[in-house]
Parts: structure tokens; C-alpha cells; sequence
């Protein structure tokens, strides 16, 4: 499990999963679970959503808060632009999911995950690909 903060700069593996986010430890490993069950019952190969609606379920019969394709909203100066922006999962409010299922995770992806949190004022989310081999192994930690 890698991490990025806003610098671009790879933290190592030893974070503690209260720096992810606001949210409490518990909520966090229960995520992180919930995430690594979806890959163990479906495997590597399938589409995004698939993925997405099957941790939405998880996350969901676990009593945590989650929604599903969250708005998120953008402004210039002062004005909504209305530009229809979703981030795949916000988990209690102050933990983004963003999932992929591709070959790699690139910088474009660490980077739309930073700019999501930036328009949603949160500080931490986790960035998800689905197609490792490993989910543990596709999991980046993302922060601003």
C-alpha cells in the first residue's frame, strides 16, 4: 500500500489508518476490509462499477454511511459552474473512495483524487484499483 500526498512524495506503508482521515480507526479498517472482501469474492478483471455498487453493499450491511456517486460541486469565483463532477463513494461524510480497475494507477489518477478533495474540502481518501492481483497492493492513500 503506497501513499501520495499532495506533493507527489511516496509515504511508506507504516501510516497509521488514523492519518487517513477524520474519521474514526475503526471506520477506516472496516473500509479497508469491506474493500479487500469485494476483491477476494469478485477477483481482478471486472468493470469499475461492479466493484463500486458491490463496497457500496458492503459498506452498507456493515452500518457505515456511504453514498454513491457524490456530486461534486465546483466554483469559480463565488459562482457554481455546474460542471457535474462525481467522486465514486464518500464514506461518513469524510473519507473519498475513488475506484479504478485499471493496469496501473498514474499520476492522473492520484491527481483527480487530489483535485476531488480539494472541491470537497477533505483531507484524506484512498485511492482504489480493483485490478491488482492483490487489493492490497492497489490501495494508494491519498492527502492534501
Amino acid at each position: 500500500m503506497e501513499s501520495v500526498n499532495h506533493e507527489g512524495h511516496e509515504d511508506h506503508e507504516e501510516k497509521q489508518d488514523a492519518d487517513l482521515c477524520d474519521c474514526p480507526d475503526s471506520v477506516v479498517r472496516k473500509v479497508l476490509d469491506a474493500a479487500i472482501e469485494v476483491h477476494r469474492n469478485l477477483g481482478p478483471g471486472l468493470l469499475e462499477s461492479v466493484y463500486e455498487l458491490a463496497l457500496f453493499y458492503e459498506l452498507s450491511d456493515k452500518g457505515i454511511a456511504v453514498e454513491r456517486q457524490f456530486a461534486v460541486p465546483v466554483f469559480y469565483r463565488g459562482r457554481n459552474l455546474g460542471a457535474g463532477f462525481r467522486a465514486d463513494m464518500l464514506v461518513e461524510g469524510k473519507l473519498l473512495l475513488e475506484l479504478k480497475s485499471v493496469d496501473l494507477l498514474s499520476p492522473l489518477h492520484v491527481a483527480q483524487t487530489i483535485t476531488y478533495l480539494r472541491l470537497l474540502r477533505l483531507k484524506r481518501g484512498l485511492l482504489l484499483n480493483s485490478n491488482a492481483r492483490l487489493l492490497k497492493d492497489g490501495i494508494k492513500r491519498v492527502s492534501i
